[in-house]
């Protein structure tokens, strides 16, 4: 048996003696006390060419006139997008170029960002996935627990769990771009494990539109009949991703006990209800029935993108503090998407604001809100660079 699949002597610990009284409460805000991992500086040449690549995307983005535009404009500015892209095609602007063009065109027709919560809210009846606190180096965590399986195979079951890979996303703290998954086969049975056709679509878009957005992979109690499974998919996945994935690893040592279930020997008693749940993850995230946000006061907003839903509200603040409206917003079409609206059709905007970067910086620097937002784009210093998820 290849090397890829050895195990740690243990499996998940047992539960403590004493055990925390039961909570319904998710923990989407990262402890102050846990940091991304420093990354290094990039060289002149890494920045030449991530701007290249920018040049390159701004070609290709949708019209203003298309209803997805606000949301692919959105991915193209988050400040990490074209780093992640070109560290996946190892610096070589050619193929970052088809890898980027693919996720562009993948996106459009995906809109994973713009999930309506109603189209899957039964996939999260029985709680097989649940997205709940950080590990040690500040990644959201999302659980997968098989066992708790409730339909049937479908392109419902991915959207799924596209819309938990966005929620995490939205939970990151600043500096962060990756998130942790744990999967725990306890009880699972042949019926509830994702066949491989499944296995390779899910990995398919993690590897290549979710490019280095996988931190740790973690599989807990893994059954000999899996074995199989993992053996199907591994020859597709990239060197950097399968090292990424651990087996029956000590939990405790990859996540404090105050964010770690007490099922994997933490402290946090978390019992799923599925009301609660959603409900939590819809409103941190701002989401709307449409799928698209909206702001506290139930306006359409497009938050900014790439150091989480917490940056960006208080990004959206400084603005509203500076008298400064959203470049752009969105109100629902029908359609599940978002469609353009000119900022003078917004309350307190005004176009005339928006013509420059330099107008902004000078309206936030009048009003002593302009601090620096440090960038994500930097390579983390003790990984290879690879194609990764």
């Amino acid at each position: 048996m290849s090397s890829f699949f050895k195990r740690a002597s243990s499996s998940s610990a047992s539960l403590p003696k004493e055990v925390a009284p039961p909570t319904k409460e998710l923990k989407t805000i990262c402890p102050t006390t846990l940091k991304p991992k420093p990354k290094a500086e990039m060289t002149e040449e890494q920045l030449q060419l991530i701007e290249e690549l920018k040049e390159y995307t701004a070609t290709l983005l949708l019209p203003e006139s298309d209803p997805y535009h606000v949301w692919e404009k959105r991915f193209l500015n988050d400040v990490g997008t074209h780093a992640r892209f070109m560290r996946a095609a190892k610096w070589k602007l050619e193929d970052g170029k088809k890898r980027i063009k693919a996720t562009m065109e993948w996106r459009r027709e995906f809109q994973p960002e713009i999930i309506e919560p109603g189209d899957i809210a039964i996939e999260a009846e029985k709680g097989k996935l649940v997205l709940t606190g950080f590990d040690q180096d500040a990644r959201p965590v999302i659980y997968m627990r098989p066992r708790r399986e409730n339909t049937e195979p479908s392109p419902r079951q991915i959207r799924h769990l596209i819309y938990h890979l966005e929620r995490a996303i939205d939970m990151m703290p600043e500096g962060q771009e990756q998130v942790a998954i744990v999967v725990d086969y306890k009880q699972a049975t042949s019926n509830g494990t994702p066949s491989v056709s499944t296995g390779l679509k899910v990995l398919h878009i993690l590897q290549n539109h979710y490019v280095e957005r996988l931190g740790r992979g973690i599989v807990m109690n893994m059954p000999w009949w899996i074995n199989a499974f993992f053996s199907a998919i591994t020859p597709f996945m990239d060197p950097i991703t399968r090292d990424k994935i651990h087996f029956n690893p000590k939990l405790t040592t990859l996540i404090n006990p105050d964010q770690l279930d007490v099922e994997y020997g933490g402290d946090y008693n978390y019992e799923f209800d599925r009301e609660t749940y959603w409900k939590t993850l819809v409103e941190f995230s701002a989401i709307s029935e449409d799928g698209t946000r909206v702001d506290k006061d139930g306006k359409s907003w497009i938050p900014k993108s790439g150091n989480g839903i917490v940056w960006a509200r208080e990004q959206y603040a400084k603005e509203q503090a500076a008298g400064l409206a959203p470049v752009e917003t969105a109100v629902a079409n029908g359609s599940g998407a978002a469609t353009p609206v000119s900022p003078s059709d917004t309350v307190g905007s005004s176009t005339d604001e928006f013509t420059t970067p330099d107008t902004v910086a000078d309206k936030l620097a009048d009003t002593g809100l302009d601090e620096k937002v440090p960038t994500t784009d930097a390579v983390e210093a003790d990984k290879p660079v690879a194609v990764t998820a």
